[in-house]
């Protein structure tokens, strides 16, 4: 396998567009990573039919960031929560300026939020504590939660189960747990994200017998990028750096473990998406 620029992946992303435009429900183009590139990086992804991008907001100055983005370029929308890497944080200030940026029209979803039991950078109390606000901000704003979650899925059922009925809908985003876990999800009407994990042969693959498990209507895709990049492109990537453009290799191995074509795979994610993310029709033209 030899080594490649990303343009040069571009060719074979465009099969692609005999489908719906793609939908990466998590692309974290505020990182440092992107910052020199940006507008480049977006003509790739347009270019490899990726033409809707959410924009992950971890803290308040990064949900800021997925806004301006947001209000800057067609076909991209935002999100606005506080990791639990950062529940420490939380505090009264905190919570009235998340509710502000709900509020926007670019924002479309609380988040990302959540539980992480597995590097516990912020104690299990303080991540239950902000996690705990931040379902009450989705309850009363009625926007969709997007939902981290890493060795927390009994605590995270849980919660979730108190606050089904108050919140509107719900993903975990880059699911990489077990099948008990994801059934768990399942049985509380949650959606499912997956992303290039599912590629990695050497840590991912529990998932593949997982992924015909997730109904097509409760299914979406991303990148996480600038992380998780896939292990099934043609050839190395030269950087290492993933970006939405990416996308429809993820969507290739999804389709391939589903038994279903790579356009159909990708069509029922964008409408999946479409309709959690209550995005206009008009956001996945092609640009």
């Amino acid at each position: 396998m030899g080594t490649a620029y990303i343009d040069d992946f571009l060719p074979d992303a465009l099969q692609f567009r005999s489908s719906a435009p793609l939908v990466d429900i998590g692309a974290n183009l505020t990182h440092e990573s992107f910052g020199r590139d940006l507008e480049a990086v977006i003509q790739r992804a347009q270019a490899a039919h990726v033409t809707t991008m959410i924009v992950t907001g971890t803290d308040i100055q990064h949900a800021e960031q997925a806004v301006s983005l947001a209000h800057r370029f067609p076909g991209l929308y935002a999100t606005a929560g506080i990791h639990p890497h950062d529940a420490s944080q939380w505090n009264n200030a905190i919570a009235a300026e998340m509710a502000r940026l709900h509020a926007r029209p670019e924002v479309v979803a609380v988040g990302e939020c959540g539980l992480d039991f597995n590097r516990n950078f912020s104690t299990p109390r303080e991540q239950e504590r902000a996690f705990e606000a931040q379902l009450a901000l989705a309850a009363e704003s009625g926007l969709p939660l997007f939902v981290h979650e890493r060795d927390a899925g009994q605590r995270m059922r849980e919660m979730l189960h108190a606050w089904r009925d108050e919140i509107s809908q719900a993903v975990v985003h880059c699911f990489t747990a077990d099948r008990d876990t994801l059934f768990g999800y399942l049985d509380l009407d949650l959606h499912i994200g997956l992303t290039g994990w599912i590629c990695d042969e050497r840590r991912g693959h529990h998932l593949r017998p997982l992924v015909g498990e997730i109904p097509l209507d409760r299914l979406m895709v991303e990148t996480d990028c600038p992380y998780l990049l896939p292990r099934n492109l043609p050839a190395k990537l030269k950087g290492r750096r993933h970006e939405p453009a990416l996308l429809p290799w993820i969507v290739r191995e999804i389709a391939e473990c589903r038994g279903i074509s790579e356009a159909d795979m990708g069509a029922a994610t964008t409408q999946t998406a479409q309709r959690f993310f209550r995005l206009p029709t008009e956001s996945l033209k092609e640009y």
